[in-house]
């Protein structure tokens, strides 16, 4: 493992292989705690923190002899195998006391972080200051270049390994599949250091070696996968909650429930959100013989689905990105697409490049800390309008806490940039233990007809317009915008208001 070539390659490989854990560490943190610019950020610092420790001791070790040098780079390649391997155990062992003894959320992922994905990046950073030297000494009459295609290799590396991650590996193995193939790259990575190092003592220590992280990775592979269907996306999970002879099935997308579906009536809505997304445009449209409706977002499409079953004159258009989730909720959640069409892109996009005009636009954007910010925007609502018709109207629904409603504030304020009338409509009985309330924004050109919506599942009523007066008097609100829309933060601060 001398020659430059060798080394470039060894090095490519193993930037490649730590950048594919990086992208795989945020799908698999996505379960537990949704996929948000904080898992994100998490994960691209907790990485980078394991990869400059590692090159700290790896610039230690690379100051012995070539032979000690790989030595010590085949058991950092092992080490770097065995716990890429073992974080699917330390993850769903350590997911649930961690979200549990921490309640900030931020707290949570950071630390569900470090304790999965540190020891990877750690070992897997020792290897580049060791194959760099090792290029320099070996060849003294050229060292600015074997120097320089080292750290291109790394580079190149990492950039392959990014693209393999997003568009390969993970589409065709899954998150575990995909790990796994690192441990193997690691492992026999590690062995070709160790015999390189020491010839046939090497190839005993390896073997030896190789047992544990062959292990783990095979018993890995065995584990009940988490999702029904890990899509490009999402992880799917399918949850039946349903007694015998009354199905019912909850929809979770990564971390959190985004539809609930009663198997035997299609009509019942058994979510806050659910009660006034499907009956409001019911509500607004009731003097019309027909009407159209554009959703952003299908879920577990119980809207459409309840609108058909009830006979409601409307014609169904569907933005959903991922193809997975309609495919969910044709084999899990009854849904019948029938005439309704169905486009698998970003709603944004589809609006912006159409033309067509809807009478109703709904948008389901909210979960948690995560939020499509592109849109909640002042320019994506400008759309929005655009795209409705005359006496047209959009709802979205918005998930805030009580004791700050920053992000109601802001999101009307919003909404109030673009159209002359806005509402914020809310469920009627709410449990005053919990801080966490639905709202729905219901924006037009005038008012709903009644203030309330009564439902069998339950009923809504309409926040008196004082009432949201007030919300935006006492409560710092900004506009977002396509330049500036920090919902994260908004929804990620749990401090006292």
């Amino acid at each position: 493992m001398h020659r430059l070539w060798v080394l470039v390659a060894v090095q490519a490989s193993v930037a490649a292989a730590s950048l594919v854990v990086e992208i795989v560490a945020g799908r698999m943190l996505a379960p537990y705690v949704g996929m948000s610019l904080y898992t994100w950020t998490s994960v691209i610092a907790v990485v980078l923190a394991g990869f400059s420790a590692g090159h700290w001791i790896g610039g230690r070790l690379a100051e012995g002899t070539p032979e000690a040098a790989l030595r010590a780079n085949g058991w950092a390649m092992l080490a770097a195998s065995l716990t890429t391997a073992g974080a699917v155990f330390v993850l769903r062992g350590a997911a649930g006391p961690v979200v549990t003894a921490l309640e900030d959320p931020v707290a949570s992922i950071v630390a569900l972080t470090l304790l999965v994905f540190f020891l990877p990046s750690f070992f897997a950073g020792i290897p580049a200051p060791i194959l760099s030297m090792i290029a320099v000494v070996r060849h003294p009459d050229r060292k600015g270049r074997a120097l320089g295609a080292m750290f291109a290799a790394g580079a190149w590396g990492a950039i392959l390994g990014t693209l393999a991650a997003g568009f390969v590996f993970i589409s065709w193995l899954g998150s575990v599949g995909t790990l796994v193939v690192v441990a193997v790259v690691y492992a026999g990575l590690g062995i070709a250091s160790l015999v390189s190092a020491g010839g046939r003592a090497g190839i005993g220590a390896g073997s030896a070696a190789l047992l544990a992280p062959a292990a783990l990775a095979l018993s890995a592979l065995s584990q009940p996968d988490p999702c029904t269907v890990e899509s490009d996306y999402f992880c799917i999970r399918v949850i039946d909650e349903g007694e015998p002879g009354a199905p019912m099935r909850f929809m979770v997308l990564d971390h959190l429930v985004h539809g609930v579906a009663d198997g035997l009536d299609p009509t019942a809505m058994l979510t806050p959100h659910g009660i006034m997304l499907e009956g409001l445009p019911r509500l607004r449209m009731a003097d019309r013989d027909q009407w159209s409706a554009f959703l952003i977002g299908g879920g577990s499409y119980t809207v459409p689905r309840s609108w058909h079953a009830r006979g409601t004159p409307v014609s169904v258009t569907v933005a959903e990105v991922d193809p997975a989730v309609t495919q969910a909720a044709i084999d899990h959640f009854w849904y019948e697409p029938g005439a309704d069409r169905i486009i698998h892109a970003d709603a944004r996009r589809t609006l912006a490049a159409e033309a067509t005009r809807y009478d109703v636009i709904i948008g389901d954007a909210f979960s948690d800390i995560a939020v499509p910010q592109h849109l909640i925007t002042r320019e994506f609502f400008a759309t929005v309008r655009e795209r409705l018709n005359p006496g047209g109207v959009y709802l979205m629904n918005v998930i805030d806490h009580m004791d700050r409603l920053e992000v109601l504030a802001s999101m009307v304020a919003t909404a109030r940039a673009v159209w002359p009338h806005v509402e914020v409509w809310t469920e009627r009985q709410h449990d005053p233990a919990e801080n966490r309330r639905v709202f729905v924004l219901v924006a037009g050109e005038g008012p709903s007809a009644q203030p309330q919506l009564a439902t069998p599942w339950g009923n809504a009523i309409r926040v008196a317009a004082s009432s949201v007066d007030d919300i935006l008097a006492s409560r710092p609100h900004v506009v977002f915008t396509d330049d500036y829309a920090p919902i994260d933060r908004l929804l990620g601060d749990r401090g006292e208001g």
